[in-house]
């Protein structure tokens, strides 16, 4: 056998040729289409894999406490119903009206993952799976490691290689454009995730005129809490946990990540306390998950931040820790700054949460609240979307990866929904 037999313990396969592309490619597209594989079966698969991933070698990698809980039976069982309907999840046909309805698989779908979120590869190629197709995916470099261990639990799950059979996990340089070619030409979908760069020159890649493209491109988020909520000292603490938790995971590099927090002013009220409950919560919270490795830049632009911030006003506030651990920006203003990562957050007080919600564009994915008014929410929420926010979540639930996603389905994209209408009728 080849390097890339499924059985092999090691699916993570280095890439030299373009041939070796368009092979695997071939070897994927009939496992596809010679065989039938229904969601229920997969998820068998799933719930087995993600048990596996609680061993001591995984359990720790970012991202990998999500993962389990998103290969869950209770997790997908409800996407599959909701966007291929109430027959797909055992494979059967929909009855619609006199024609009937059943989800089938596109082919081979191609996955470009972006390089900052651990886990991406995996969940992206899982998202094509539920579909029955099969997932080429191009691991960024600095993954490939990580997705070694992930994909070698999945095998220890998969004693018959349902889906093993189905996945090629591909490195490869991206400045190499006779692969990126290959690769593009070879598969039937796209799902293409990362920063505007990166995005815009895998769209602009030969694929074939029936492929189908569906873009996670770069966003930022936010979040907004109102005066009823940051005011109360009971629930305050618990408010804090929720936002150092959705600051820590995936170190703030992931586009659901909230880079400003927005506190609606309340006349007696100083922001000072929240701010140091804040600082309290990202000190615990650094405790629990310490930074295990920093980059020379960021720790450069963390402290630059720091510096700049407190130097551009004299009403400007900052807590952070001594080292470049996290960092918390507290001023006003409903402009959000660019954003820094690195677990620092800017705190700005506004006078109206419409404001600086008004000014809000397609760029921004996810907003998390914290209100006290339903109502009150409600109007935030509607003014959000048609501002062009896809996401509108509870703060502390901001990384919960569901569908739909940047306002799209995640498996309904890549299937082909067949009606037939038989010639009975």
């Amino acid at each position: 056998m080849g390097a890339a037999d499924p059985s092999m313990n090691d699916f993570t396969h280095v890439i030299s040729s373009p041939e070796e592309i368009i092979a695997a490619a071939e070897r994927l597209r009939q496992a596809a289409m010679t065989t039938e594989i229904a969601p229920d079966t997969i998820l068998d698969v799933f719930e087995t894999w993600a048990s596996a991933l609680g061993a001591p070698d995984t359990s720790n990698i970012p991202g990998v406490a999500f993962l389990r809980l998103w290969l869950r039976r209770g997790t997908l069982e409800p996407i599959i119903h909701r966007e291929l309907g109430p027959g797909a999840l055992h494979g059967d046909w929909t009855e619609d009206g006199r024609a009937r309805l059943k989800a089938y698989p596109i082919g081979v779908v191609g996955h470009w993952p972006a390089g900052n979120v651990e886990i991406q590869p995996i969940l992206s190629a899982i998202c094509a799976l539920l579909g029955g197709n099969a997932s080429l995916v191009r691991i960024p470099t600095d993954l490939v490691d990580v997705t070694r261990v992930l994909m070698q639990k999945l095998d220890q799950s998969d004693a018959s290689h349902i889906l093993t059979g189905r996945v090629f996990m591909g490195a490869f340089d991206h400045a190499c454009q006779d692969l990126q070619v290959a690769m593009a030409r070879a598969v039937d979908g796209a799902m293409i995730w990362g920063g505007e760069e990166a995005v815009l020159k895998v769209r602009a890649l030969p694929f074939p005129h029936w492929a189908r493209l569906a873009v996670f491109g770069p966003r930022i988020s936010l979040a907004a809490m109102d005066a009823d909520t940051w005011c109360d000292k009971q629930e305050r603490a618990s408010w804090c946990r929720r936002i150092a938790r959705d600051v820590w995971q995936f170190d703030q590099q992931a586009c659901s990540s909230p880079q400003v927090l927005f506190l609606e002013k309340k006349a007696g009220d100083s922001p000072e306390g929240f701010l140091q409950d804040l600082g309290n919560a990202f000190e615990a919270e650094n405790r629990l998950h310490p930074r295990q490795t920093i980059q020379a830049a960021l720790t450069s632009a963390i402290c630059q931040v720091r510096a700049s911030w407190l130097l551009d006003h004299a009403a400007n506030k900052a807590l952070f820790s001594l080292s470049p651990d996290w960092t918390l920006l507290l001023g006003a203003g409903s402009e959000a700054p660019k954003p820094t990562q690195g677990r620092t957050l800017t705190v700005l007080e506004v006078d109206d949460l419409f404001d600086p919600i008004s000014k809000l564009d397609a760029n921004v994915q996810t907003l998390g609240l914290g209100v006290k008014s339903t109502e009150k929410e409600e109007r935030l929420a509607s003014a959000a979307a048609r501002r062009g926010v896809n996401r509108i979540v509870k703060i502390g639930r901001m990384h919960v990866f569901t569908s739909p996603w940047d306002g799209l389905d995640l498996v309904r994209p890549m299937v082909r929904i067949i009606r037939h209408v038989p010639s009975t009728e």
